[in-house]
């Protein structure tokens, strides 16, 4: 199975970054910056698994 991740992808990822950054910011309220940078981690990473479940899903 190929996956292929084009521009789309990309926009995809970042949407879903900062929306989930968002979400932890607001729910958690971290009070450092090391809690800033894991929820952006965890963010990330969630992202980046969403579009690629969805490109496992479509092909």
């Amino acid at each position: 199975m190929r996956i292929h991740l084009e521009s789309a992808h990309l926009v995809a990822m970042i949407a879903i970054a900062l929306l989930t950054a968002l979400l932890l910011a607001i729910k958690f309220r971290p009070a450092t910056w090391r809690g800033v940078i894991f929820e952006a981690v965890i963010a990330n990473v969630g992202a980046i698994l969403a579009v690629l479940a969805f490109e496992v899903l479509t092909a």
